[in-house]
């Protein structure tokens, strides 16, 4: 197959690459012309490029505290064990040193991911014996058990920025893992799950419009905002809205006096149904309108300037059921827009959806 769960599997890696701001041309060029037939393929020709060329710049290395007995004295005398060996009449002094090492963190998830596709039987050969061969260079790296793996506390440093993706890579692969002890071996029996596509989807649209827009257009602003519930008093009691959840938009698009906050969803269907009835997930339409009314409240209560225009939108991933949302409402003063993206067609034809959504709210486009 081409696609996985209704998107082509090298979008998949598109995604990954704006959302953990890592594409660069000689990065993906070769994976629009490279065939995928599953997407354990894609993933370990992902890791294959990409441990390649982090081999050629050499592994990442961190000091490390060491413990070991010398016969010579380096770093810190350990008395404890010094004491220890002494009681065994040995000639030798137990040393506490740091030494730079490659069996670190990052390379440890590496390796651990690069085994787990090994062990697939859905890869094909060609993968797995490439894998084999770089991890001959692994050969001083532990493997970890990849639930033990606490990924936003991983911190990339300026030396280690060439695993972002790589690592991205591992995260997709790792969290969607299904471990069982049948036979004795893995398997990745949900790849990808929804929440982790979801969160992947919800990135990957703000980090194209940061990085596609905010370089080359003067004034285009992106971000996922923090917000607070606008009251009626002039003076927010906080014992009264302490309470209140606070909301936090998905994107949040701002140009010259217009506001854009875009709110992204996942779904394996993407209208809901009552009494045989299709509508838009209520949920959905209320958690936008509260975005749009609240931020519309903010800026006319913080700015001497009260002209702006404020629009939401639900942009949902689009699924392969027969009817879509594609539709824009005015409520209260505000255009609402229900919108769906479709990831399953060709990375350009994703870029025009994305652009025609700017240039429909804003009226400003990039040259490419």
């Amino acid at each position: 197959m081409t696609k996985y769960k209704g998107i082509f599997i090298k979008n998949i890696y598109y995604m990954l690459a704006y959302a953990f701001d890592a594409l660069k041309a000689s990065d993906h060029k070769d994976i629009q012309v490279e065939r995928f037939d599953n997407i354990h393929n894609m993933f370990a020709s992902l890791l294959c490029r990409g441990i390649s060329t982090q081999l050629k710049q050499g592994l990442y290395k961190e000091y490390r505290e060491e413990l070991e007995d010398l016969s010579t004295v380096r770093g810190k005398i350990n008395m404890p064990g010094t004491i220890r060996s002494r009681m065994q009449r040995k000639c030798t002094v137990a040393c506490e040193f740091d030494e730079l090492s490659e069996n670190n963190l990052l390379n440890q998830i590496v390796k651990t991911t690069a085994f787990l596709l090994i062990r697939h039987p859905n890869l094909n050969g060609e993968y797995k014996a490439e894998l084999k061969k770089e991890m001959l260079y692994f050969a001083e790296v532990d493997l970890i058990d990849p639930k033990t793996i606490r990924w936003k506390d991983i911190q990339i440093q300026r030396n280690s920025r060439n695993y972002r993706l790589l690592l991205a890579i591992c995260w997709l692969i790792t969290e969607g893992l299904l471990l069982t002890t049948e036979k004795g071996q893995y398997h990745l029996a949900a790849l990808v799950d929804s929440q982790k596509m979801e969160d992947l989807y919800e990135r990957f649209l703000r980090q194209y419009y940061i990085q596609e827009y905010e370089p080359y257009i003067p004034g285009f602003y992106v971000r996922d905002e923090w917000m607070d519930w606008q009251t009626d008093e002039d003076k927010t009691d906080d014992d009264k809205t302490g309470l209140l959840p606070r909301m936090h938009t998905d994107v949040t698009i701002t140009y010259g006096k217009k506001v854009l906050i875009m709110d992204a969803k996942y779904y394996t269907e993407n209208l809901q149904e009552h009494k045989g009835v299709r509508s838009v997930h209520s949920d959905d339409l209320y958690q936008i309108f509260a975005y749009v009314k609240n931020k519309e409240a903010a800026l006319v209560k913080n700015r001497e300037d009260k002209d702006y225009e404020v629009s939401g939108m639900l942009l949902y991933a689009r699924t392969e059921e027969e009817l879509q949302p594609d539709q824009v409402y005015h409520l209260l003063g505000n255009k609402f827009s229900v919108r769906t993206l479709d990831l399953n067609t060709d990375f350009k034809n994703i870029r025009k959806q994305l652009d025609d959504i700017v240039y429909e709210h804003f009226g400003v486009s990039v040259r490419r």
